[in-house]
Parts: structure tokens; C-alpha cells; sequence
């Protein structure tokens, strides 16, 4: 194979990788991580508690909670991660605020999964992640709040 040739596979290959990686998700997943609701880190007076976790992928989320009482009434985040990432924090947003925090800590993976209308299973683990970092983020704020 000549070095033409050899490139023009490369090139393709990536091309396929590109596409088949936006392919494998559903247009609901895709539409929410280029247009993700709740993005961005809002003004440090709306912020009762912020936490963030790198999972074992590499990806980070951060989540920004304003709580009054034991309600979650803004949720807000920001990620370095993919696709999948993306959309999965901002549909864990969805899912929680305006609700408790005793509701918010019942939340699992698969509920998230589920409002995503199915993630692909090779990045169910954002899912984890985003539970991970939610969970820590509640105990954050109660341990603040105890002391």
C-alpha cells in the first residue's frame, strides 16, 4: 500500500469513527449535549453547595446546587466530558431539581439511563458518574449544614 493510499484509509477510518460514534446515539441524547439545559456555573450567591468528580474514564462533572431547605430548587453543571457525559449531567439536572434532596439521593443510574431514552452500553458508566458525583454533593451540603 502506498503512502496516498494509506492515508485516504486513515482518513476514512476516522470519518467512520466520527459518524458511527454520533450514530450510536439516540437523537434525544444528542440534541441535549449540544444543547445542554442547566450549563454553566451561576453566580457564587446561587451556589448552596458544588461538588465535582473525575470517574475512571477521565470525564468530570460538576454539579452546582442553590437549596432551600431540603429543596433543590436550581441545578446547574459543567463537564468536561463527552457526549454521553454532557447529556447525562444535564438530564440528572432535569431529574432533580424542584425536587427534594431525600428524592434527589434515591436517584440510580438506570433512572437517568431511562430519561436518556437509553445510552449506548459502552458509556452507561456516565450514568454512574453522575450519580457518583450527585451523591457526593448531598453529603457535602448535609455535612456543611451539621456543623
Amino acid at each position: 500500500m502506498n503512502k496516498r493510499d494509506s492515508n485516504k484509509l486513515s482518513e476514512n477510518s476516522q470519518k467512520d469513527k466520527v459518524e458511527n460514534g454520533i450514530t450510536e446515539y439516540n437523537e434525544y441524547i444528542i440534541n441535549l449535549s449540544h444543547n445542554p439545559k442547566n450549563w454553566g456555573e451561576p453566580p457564587k450567591e446561587e451556589i448552596s453547595v458544588s461538588q465535582s468528580y473525575t470517574g475512571p474514564c477521565g470525564d468530570t462533572i460538576q454539579f452546582f446546587f442553590k437549596i432551600n431547605g431540603k429543596i433543590i430548587e436550581k441545578a446547574n453543571f459543567i463537564s468536561d466530558g463527552c457526549i454521553a457525559c454532557i447529556a447525562t449531567a444535564s438530564q440528572t439536572t432535569l431529574l432533580i431539581e424542584s425536587h427534594s434532596l431525600d428524592y434527589a439521593k434515591t436517584l440510580k443510574p438506570e433512572d437517568i439511563d431511562e430519561g436518556l431514552k437509553g445510552l449506548p452500553e459502552d458509556h452507561k458508566h456516565c450514568t454512574e458518574l453522575a450519580v457518583r458525583t450527585l451523591q457526593r454533593a448531598i453529603n457535602k451540603y448535609e455535612s456543611q449544614r451539621d456543623n
